[in-house]
């Protein structure tokens, strides 16, 4: 369905909503007033006049319900913020507290980000991770995989994986990797490989 037709089929439907909350004395309270200086003494001019006096109607109805669908908008508005600031707090929660690193990498290698898990497996601070080549914290015979995988990744490759070894613990990690939606980064998971637990 075009969005064109979409779009005036909701804004017909929020028109009658307002228009059926005034009805019903159900409107919510008005954040501002709509009806400027101008406007009000154009309604009195109309009003003062018989000839006129339903036009003055007509358009206090017009500004009452436009009024109202503002209203309407923007208690919409304000629940989507919401929903949105609860969901962002929710996942980056998940982020944060998964039990496998999760990474946000360029294609040039650099950390952008990761969570906490990330940090434990690198054995490093939080604040010393980001904007470092992830190669830093490989062995030397680790980091042509690493290059390996990124540069499958930067050939169009859905996905990637490889194994390396960690130059703080010597601890074999799985890298599994996929570029991210945004075309300019990487997603990464780390976590321990089976052999290097088992250990």
């Amino acid at each position: 369905m075009p969005k064109l037709i979409i779009e005036s089929r909701k804004q017909h439907e929020l028109r009658v909503d307002a228009e059926h909350r005034l009805k019903q004395g159900t409107a919510p309270a008005a954040r501002a007033s709509s009806i400027g200086p101008e406007a009000l003494l154009l309604l009195y001019r109309l009003a003062s006049n018989p000839d006129s006096a339903s036009d003055a109607l007509q358009l206090l109805h017009e500004l009452q319900v436009h009024q109202v669908e503002l209203d309407l908008q923007h208690g919409q508005i304000e629940a989507n913020g919401y929903e949105v600031t609860h969901a962002l707090t929710r996942y980056k929660g998940f982020y944060d507290a998964a039990p496998i690193g999760y990474f946000i990498v360029g294609f040039d290698g650099k950390v952008i980000e990761c969570n906490q898990a990330g940090v434990r497996l690198l054995k490093v601070e939080g604040d010393e991770v980001g904007g470092r080549p992830l190669t830093g914290f490989l062995t030397e015979q680790s980091r042509p995989a690493l290059k390996g995988l990124l540069q499958t990744l930067r050939d169009g490759g859905a996905e990637a994986g490889c194994e390396v070894h960690s130059s703080a613990s010597g601890s074999a990690l799985r890298i599994t990797a996929a570029p991210a939606p945004d075309g300019a980064t990487v997603l990464m998971m780390i976590c321990e490989s089976a052999g290097s637990q088992a250990a």
